[in-house]
C-alpha cells in the first residue's frame, strides 16, 4: 500500500478533493470541505482515517491494525503501510468518506453526485 493506492481510491469517490493545507507534502482528502483521510508528509507512516466512533478506533488499535492518529480526535486512527490488507484499507477509506459526507448539510450533499 502507498500514497498512490490511497490516491486511486479517494479520487474515485464523488466530490473528493485533495489539498495540502499545512504545506510540506501532506495529502488531505476532503469531501464538502471536510477532511476524511490524510497521508502525512512522511511517506513511511500511513494514512489516517475517521472511524464510526471512539470505540471502533480503540478496537482497531487494540487489534494492532492502527495507531492513534496524531493531532486528530480519538475517533481517528492512522493505518500504517503494510499492516492492513488492501481490501480493508479500501473499506476504511470508504467508511471514513461516508461518515464525513453524511455529516454535511443536505444542500452540500446534493451537489456531490
Amino acid at each position: 500500500m502507498s500514497r498512490a493506492f490511497v490516491h486511486a481510491i479517494c479520487a474515485a469517490l464523488p466530490g473528493a478533493e485533495v489539498s495540502d493545507p499545512w504545506g510540506g507534502g501532506h495529502d488531505c482528502w476532503k469531501v464538502g470541505g471536510k477532511m476524511f483521510a490524510v497521508v502525512g508528509a512522511m511517506e513511511d507512516h500511513g494514512v489516517s482515517v475517521k472511524c464510526t466512533d471512539v470505540e471502533t478506533a480503540r478496537l482497531v488499535i487494540e487489534m494492532g491494525r492502527g495507531v492513534k492518529a496524531p493531532y486528530l480526535h480519538a475517533s481517528w486512527v492512522r493505518l500504517p503501510w503494510g499492516i492492513v490488507p488492501e481490501d480493508e484499507l479500501r473499506e476504511r477509506l470508504e467508511t471514513s468518506y461516508r461518515i464525513i459526507r453524511a455529516g454535511l448539510p443536505k444542500k452540500v450533499q446534493a451537489t456531490l453526485g
